[in-house]
């Protein structure tokens, strides 16, 4: 046991490495301590009656030359706010701080040695030795530090620019071999428990400075076993759910009045933020996987779910609250109250019976009053597709229809498209597409003019700029996000195993239409004879030899093989 654990009765100091810290987080630390001890709040730290401030002082230097002797790098400003916040959240458990900091070494001491690595690679190491080194709720809290971490220090970097020509340039040193429209596992935060996980995608222009238009958004989904129940709890964001497949309950709670209704795979709701929610999987055998889209309304691109009836996992916001206050509040007895907001600690997916399940999954049929269909959801695929043919359909919705979406600005549509078969080309005037894949396998290509680069030449005497397009392209698999934003041309190809589904969430929604650009009413049919001549430069009959013989609409054949072109 160290000098400084000794006389502080700190047992948890020796687990933490010192090679990740410096000497000034030791001084934060030090006169963290001092304060709660001089101000009384932490009974269960006893102090030394002969530490002086001498002692103190020969402490802090020798932990600073051992933090040189151990590490070159300078104090990081992330480490440092972990080892504070361990310091006041668990100041009543040495354990509890003990792990905490470890957890903070795992998270951060990583990322203090590699700040030279690219973000992207230092995120994955990062999460690794989370992997290796923490177990159950521990690893998913280091997983999360670091995802932040690697967040803030994209923000960092992209907020450096100067504006113009120069975050231009930036953008595109940035977008050098990579594609910033396309979303896989390792860009998202995962909790999963025995029963389900619950995926929150990384903040959309952390990604790329090129998706600046989606910063008040974010997406999550929701995987539950069949017969579980997923907790109550409050957003502070509004939210478009979803129903991607599976068949449960949904209760919404408001002004103290609860709402409940079945919910099936291509139901949309409509949930207000502070809305209280709560699910049941009521399938016996088929998971229940959910899509949301989130507009936060407290902080932009920040939000955060609140759970009341839990435990320690997740933790109850009802523990924050002194136990007198809230005893007093509840008008109940205080080990009662102690007792009911500590006990579960099974994740935020839990089994249920089945007693419980038919309880809470009565059939609308029934007459139960609770059970009335909800103005707050519409199904997609009871309506008519809007295009159908052999090759696909596309069903949708907007504010037009379900008037619950027009204060998002969000329209919701599902693509089914037929395998060995493709969509488009074509584009969005106005909305920004995140679209998810829920089944099959397929691929995207995309006209891209923000990634590609810029090129300069002298005509005349005079310096023009040639703008061109950068073609994005991406394998397409279950669980993938991809966006497409306003105006850009995209083509999407299933694969030739299965029909390719995609749930799409579309953001900008209103006075939106899509362009066609092959096929029936595609844009370059509806020109005059001489607007083709002079817009192709070669004669109207050659241009509708190539743009008049699609008859399709939409959805087409695909090109032989059904494969990405080498």
């Amino acid at each position: 046991m160290s000098p400084l654990s000794h006389h502080l009765h700190l047992p948890f100091l020796p687990s933490f490495s010192y090679k990740y810290t410096t000497p000034i987080i030791i001084l934060l630390s030090i006169n963290t301590l001092l304060e709660e001890l001089q101000c009384g709040k932490d009974s269960t730290m006893a102090i030394n009656t002969n530490l002086s401030f001498p002692f103190l002082l020969l402490s802090f230097f020798f932990f600073f030359f051992s933090s040189l002797t151990f590490s070159p790098v300078v104090a990081n400003r992330d480490l440092e706010l972990c080892v504070r916040r361990c310091w006041v959240r668990h100041k009543s458990s040495h354990q509890k701080v003990d792990e905490c900091l470890q957890i903070c070494e795992d998270s951060y001491g990583h990322i203090v040695l590699n700040s030279e690595v690219e973000p992207e690679k230092q995120l994955r190491q990062c999460q690794e030795q989370c992997d290796r080194r923490q177990r159950g709720e521990q690893k998913e809290q280091c997983r999360r530090q670091c995802q932040e971490t690697y967040e803030r220090r994209r923000g960092e970097e992209e907020g450096e620019g100067g504006g113009g020509e120069k975050d231009n340039q930036q953008e595109e040193e940035e977008l050098q071999g990579q594609n910033p429209y396309v979303f896989q596992d390792e860009h998202f935060v995962t909790s999963q428990s025995n029963e389900g996980r619950v995926k929150i995608l990384q903040k959309f222009h952390q990604r790329s400075r090129l998706l600046r238009g989606l910063e008040n958004y974010r997406f999550l989904s929701i995987e539950a076993n069949p017969q579980t129940f997923v907790l109550p709890a409050h957003l502070d964001a509004e939210a478009v759910l979803y129903v991607a497949s599976g068949r449960g309950t949904i209760s919404l709670v408001r002004k103290g009045k609860r709402e409940s209704f079945n919910i099936n795979h291509g139901d949309v709701v409509r949930i207000s933020a502070g809305t209280t929610l709560y699910i049941i999987n009521r399938d016996k055998n088929k998971k229940l996987r959910l899509a949301k889209l989130l507009q936060p309304v407290s902080l932009p691109d920040e939000f955060q779910a609140y759970y009341g009836s839990t435990g320690e996992k997740p933790p109850s916001f009802y523990r924050a609250f002194s136990p007198e206050l809230l005893s007093t509040a509840l008008k109940a007895d205080q080990d009662k109250v102690q007792r009911a907001i500590s006990q579960q600690n099974k994740g935020v997916i839990v089994k249920a019976s089945e007693q419980q399940i038919r309880a809470l999954s009565q059939r609308e049929e029934s007459g139960n009053p609770q059970f009335k269909r909800s103005k707050r959801v519409f199904n997609l695929l009871s309506k008519e597709p809007s295009i159908s043919n052999r090759y696909g359909r596309l069903h949708e919705v907007d504010a037009n229809e379900f008037p619950q979406l027009q204060d998002m600005d969000v329209a919701v549509a599902y693509a089914n498209i037929t395998k060995g078969a493709m969509q488009g080309p074509f584009f969005n005037s106005r909305s920004t597409k995140i679209a998810l894949v829920i089944n099959g396998e397929g691929y995207m290509e995309m006209a891209c003019p923000h990634v590609a680069q810029q090129q300069q030449q002298q005509q005349q005497g005079q310096q023009r700029t040639i703008q061109h397009y950068q073609r994005i392209s991406s394998s397409l698999n279950p669980g993938m996000i991809f966006v497409v934003p306003t105006g850009h041309p995209i083509i999407i190809v299933s694969g030739n195993n299965r029909n390719l589904e995609i749930a799409c969430f579309d953001v900008n929604a209103e006075n939106n239409w899509r362009e066609a650009l092959a096929g029936e009413k595609n844009t370059v049919n509806a020109m005059e004879k001489e607007a083709k001549e002079l817009a192709f430069g070669i004669p109207a009959r050659e241009v509708d030899e190539v743009f008049g013989k699609q008859n399709e609409r939409f959805f087409f054949p695909g090109p032989r093989g059904g494969r990405p072109p080498a």
